[in-house]
């Protein structure tokens, strides 16, 4: 069973190939760094996800995407808020593994407003995968006593916190045309 550790200690975990669970905006999420496709397809596997159906990046601040997003997109344009938090479908750099992007030509990304999430993501300094922490077509997890019965013993570790103020997964943009995608979900 994964206990609730401290958040550098979580990040070396993610930064050593691991895969974590902690609070977002709306919902407890998994995640682990892009690049690590082994922590990644355990990700998947946890969710019981359809890989062709891709993840989301998240960061604390935009110079973490640069590397994942195409050039000459504007990341201060990424922005959302805590209440309100926006998921963003960018085009991809080369660089993005179809694991992430799994069958779509974009990359979906966040900047995220959630205090432990940035700090998460500060600490490995790196955007990491996060991604609802669920069995795909399943409510997520939005509390620390319903995810560690369901999924602790499936993860490295998890980041306690409040999940909150949104009451869901963020709503989903396309950056092109700003069509919504998947509205936020409550």
């Amino acid at each position: 069973m994964a206990f609730s550790i401290p958040l550098q200690r979580a990040a070396r975990i993610i930064r050593s190939g691991g895969v974590v669970a902690y609070p977002t905006e709306g919902v407890y999420g998994f995640g682990c760094l892009p690049q690590a496709d082994e922590a990644v397809q355990h990700i998947l596997s946890i969710k019981r996800r359809d890989p062709a159906m891709g993840l989301i990046l998240i960061a604390a601040y935009p110079s973490q995407l640069e590397d994942w997003i195409a050039e000459g997109v504007p990341t201060a344009d990424l922005f959302s808020s805590a209440e309100k938090p926006v998921t963003w479908i960018v085009p991809a750099s080369t660089y993005v593994s179809t694991l992430i992007r799994g069958d779509h030509e974009g990359l979906a990304v966040r900047i995220t407003s959630h205090p432990l999430a940035q700090a998460l993501c500060r600490a490995a300094d790196s955007a990491i995968v996060s991604t609802s922490a669920n069995v795909s077509g399943r409510p997520a997890a939005r509390n620390l006593y319903v995810l560690r019965r369901q999924f602790g013993h499936l993860v490295d570790c998890v980041v306690a916190g409040r999940c909150g103020p949104a009451t869901g997964a963020s709503e989903i943009r396309d950056w092109q045309s700003g069509k919504i995608i998947r509205p936020a979900t409550a």
